[in-house]
């Protein structure tokens, strides 16, 4: 029976991967893994599909998840990242664990949102059990090392906290709806849109000015200074406290030129609750890397842990695959005795030698010129004795 038009398309958001795009991308992830090993990160791994509840605690969320019913009419769904997972795991086999736990991971994560992609492969890790500055620098800094070991050129990382924009909304009391719209405003720094929903707001002035200035504060320390006179916000203040000394250990860490402060960062997944850092890459409109602290989430799964941690969007940066190829077969074996020329190869490939077998009768024209056409080095015939 032929396959409908339908059945040669890919379902929108995911891609084929021909062999030499499927080996550069794990090229790229085994480096990214073995220098998260390198900083005492163990690698851990969790299922592709996880019931709705832990992926998506709140059942009424509007999310972008791929869901359905297993046979027990269960609600079930395709990760959309690790962290979530990660926590899981945690709470159900860490209980008696030495804290902090370092964990590092690698896998496809899907989304079903308006992305280019939405399946996707992520590196990345979890640092969970402490709540301390340097735990947040030290997870900024490896993902500034993973950068540079993939030979990224020209990346930069954003730093912000979370805790200068929940402390502003905390003290000025906003309404759900206008807190939405600031958020969506000032993480899509959509001035237009920023200005027009401020100018209808009661808001103090002071309260206006800090909300226009924050898609703009931009910069190295000197843009904290712009919260002096926020200080009496307890929130506030100890995120701009938290920011400053984050700063001082990237500079120990040798890693602190790669990395700007960005205030009008807004992360997308609610669990965020300090420090959050964005990576960027020239002429990709998305961040490559999504990181933060997030010391909430492990109590849905009942622990009181704090945790910090980031992802790397490896798909994206295998999209600028160019000259790579695969690793060559080192040898074609051939010959009129196909048993021989199995036995041939089956010795061959014991020492070592990556080896292709000619199928059925092959002339030593044709075996020169399929070596030739698939850059195979060496030929070899094998005679019937």
């Amino acid at each position: 029976m032929e396959r409908s038009s339908q059945g040669l398309k890919l379902p929108e958001g995911m891609r084929d991967l021909l062999p030499a795009e499927l080996a550069w991308l794990e090229v790229l992830e085994g480096k990214a893994i073995q220098i998260c090993k390198n900083w005492s990160y163990q690698k851990a791994a969790t299922p592709g599909l996880e019931y709705r509840a832990c992926v998506e605690p709140d059942a009424n969320k509007d999310d972008s998840l791929y869901k359905f019913f297993d046979r027990n009419g269960r609600i079930v769904a395709l990760r959309p990242e690790f962290t979530t997972p990660i926590a899981r795991m945690v709470a159900a086999r860490y209980k008696g664990g030495l804290f902090p736990l370092r964990f590092c991971y690698s896998g496809d994560v899907y989304r079903n949102d308006a992305s280019r992609y939405r399946e996707f492969r992520q590196v990345g890790v979890e640092l969970v059990g402490s709540g301390s500055d340097i735990a947040d620098a030290e997870v900024i800094a490896l993902a500034v090392e993973i950068m540079k070991v993939l030979e990224i050129r020209n990346f930069q990382l954003s730093l912000g906290h979370n805790g200068i924009f929940s402390g502003l909304a905390q003290e000025m009391n906003f309404n759900p709806k206008l807190r939405e719209e600031l958020e969506d405003g000032i993480a899509r720094k959509d001035m237009v849109k920023l200005e027009s929903i401020i100018s209808q707001s009661e808001l103090p002035d002071n309260a206006k000015e800090l909300l226009l200035l924050l898609p703009h504060l931009t910069g190295k320390e000197e843009v904290l200074d712009q919260f002096k006179g926020w200080n009496h916000v307890p929130a506030i203040r100890r995120a701009v406290e938290s920011l400053r000394t984050i700063y001082v250990y990237l500079k120990d860490f040798g890693v602190q030129d790669y990395v700007t402060l960005d205030l009008g960062i807004l992360r997308g997944f609610s669990y965020y609750t300090g420090a959050i850092f964005e990576g960027y890459l020239p002429g990709i409109g998305i961040p490559v890397i999504d990181g933060g602290r997030y010391d909430n989430l492990y109590s849905d799964f009942g622990m009181n842990l704090p945790a910090t941690g980031f992802a790397v969007n490896l798909g994206i940066m295998s999209g600028q695959l160019s000259d790579f190829e695969v690793e060559k077969v080192d040898i074609l074996v051939y010959g009129q005795s196909p048993g021989a020329v199995i036995k041939r190869c089956r010795e061959l490939r014991k020492g070592g030698k990556k080896v292709e077998m000619a199928l059925g009768f092959v002339t030593d024209t044709d075996a020169k010129n399929l070596a030739s056409g698939k850059g195979i080095a060496e030929v070899e015939r094998v005679e019937v004795r």
